[in-house]
């Protein structure tokens, strides 16, 4: 009996025994989920209700998948505490404006390729840098095609508008060393050290700005323990739970709000968008009058890649760091802010940030940028909004 044990745990990990059955893997003890076309399909779609409208559109992360599946590849989900604690995990993500985004999988795969030859140390999983219906599919797609799982967890519980505007910061894990590479991987930058995660913030958009608007990044080494306790948790999981609810409930957009323990802001259509980009964000303004429930009413909302703010009836309905995201009337499938055109009837839904955004050091974190955005309103709990 002990030489049985004793050779089931000297298998490499290349060499896998995956139990067709559960579609799990079991490598080096630890038990990994396959996720199928499907799964990755609701991933993109319940990731996009976090979104805050950003992250980028859902429609990309539907090509990825595509692409991904029909070349072979397989994405493996790990659970933060099924990771070694002295194992190292990157971060993984696009930066740059929303209207602008690109992809080229094999430039993607070698900046995280130079990240990692730069600390000379394999990385064992991709962390996701946020949730969005693109920017978490190009985790989950660098990830498959480096044969690396990706990671439950993400920087962030939601999408945000800068680079430094992640949850680590509050536990003080430095951004830096981070690989940033053009959309092609023609030009490749190493960061090895930055002031602070603020810096590395305006270095990334810099550069994205110069190379027409979007750059990847291999960011944020964290480590199995770190990981433990710094991302927001089981993200992917459950985004995968409120994908499959939007695919499969008779009322999709009630269904969601009920398991998010979200809010309905608005129904309504819109009559006017004002958009450009500029300094690597992409800015938009919507203007909405009211149907139904809301009817003779207006509802307008800011954001800047992501929405950051939104009022009804020139009242604060809601800010940052909870999520307001715009959702399709039947569908209620997110609708990213950059994709808005006038005419289009939407609900606006709410949810409440994770709770590690509603502390102290989150709170600051978010005031700062929400100031710089022109958004000078003292944070109020978008439940306390509602209540009122």
């Amino acid at each position: 009996m002990l030489l049985y044990f004793t050779i089931i745990f000297a298998i490499p990990p290349q060499w896998e025994v995956r139990n067709r059955t559960c579609k799990h893997i079991y490598a080096m003890g630890n038990l990994m989920e396959i996720l199928n076309k499907q799964k990755l399909l609701d991933l993109v779609d319940g990731a996009a209700i976090f979104s805050a409208g950003g992250g980028g559109a859902p429609e990309l992360g539907y090509g990825i998948i595509e692409k991904l599946v029909n070349e072979g590849y397989e994405v493996k989900l790990v659970k933060t505490e099924e990771v070694p604690e002295d194992a190292i995990l990157v971060n993984f993500a696009c930066v740059g404006a929303t209207s602008a985004v690109g992809y080229d999988n094999d430039a993607a795969v070698k900046t995280l390729k130079t990240l990692e030859e730069h600390v000379d140390k394999k990385f064992f999983g991709v962390v996701p840098v946020e949730l969005g219906g693109f920017n978490t599919l190009v985790a989950v797609d660098v990830a498959a095609r480096c044969g690396l799982p990706v990671v439950d967890a993400d920087g962030a519980g939601r999408a945000v508008p800068e680079v430094h505007l992640k949850v680590y910061t509050i536990d003080d894990i430095p951004l830096a060393p981070m690989a940033i590479a053009d959309l092609y991987a023609q030009n490749i930058i190493l960061v090895k050290k930055t002031a602070n995660s603020k810096a590395a913030e305006r270095i990334a958009r810099t550069l994205a700005n110069k190379w027409g608007g979007t750059a990847y990044t291999a960011r944020r080494i964290i480590t199995g323990r770190q990981a433990r306790y710094s991302p927001i948790q089981g993200t992917l999981s459950n985004s995968i739970k409120i994908g499959e609810l939007l695919r499969t409930s008779e009322n999709p957009l009630e269904t969601v709000l009920a398991e998010t323990g979200g809010y309905k802001l608005f129904v309504g259509r819109v009559v006017k968008v004002s958009r450009k980009t500029a300094g690597g964000f992409t800015w938009t303004d919507v203007y909405m009058r009211g149907k139904g429930e809301f009817e003779d009413s207006t509802f307008i909302f800011r954001a800047k890649n992501e929405v950051l703010v939104a009022y009804r009836n020139g009242k604060l309905a809601g800010m940052g760091p909870d999520i307001i995201t715009p959702v399709d009337l039947q569908t209620g499938k997110c609708i990213s802010a950059e994709r808005l055109y006038e005419l289009r009837e939407l609900a606006i839904i709410g949810i409440k940030a994770p709770e590690k955004w509603r502390t102290e050091k989150g709170l600051e974190l978010w005031r700062e940028v929400l100031q710089r955005s022109g958004v000078i309103e003292d944070y109020v709990p978008i439940e306390n909004l509602v209540e009122t």
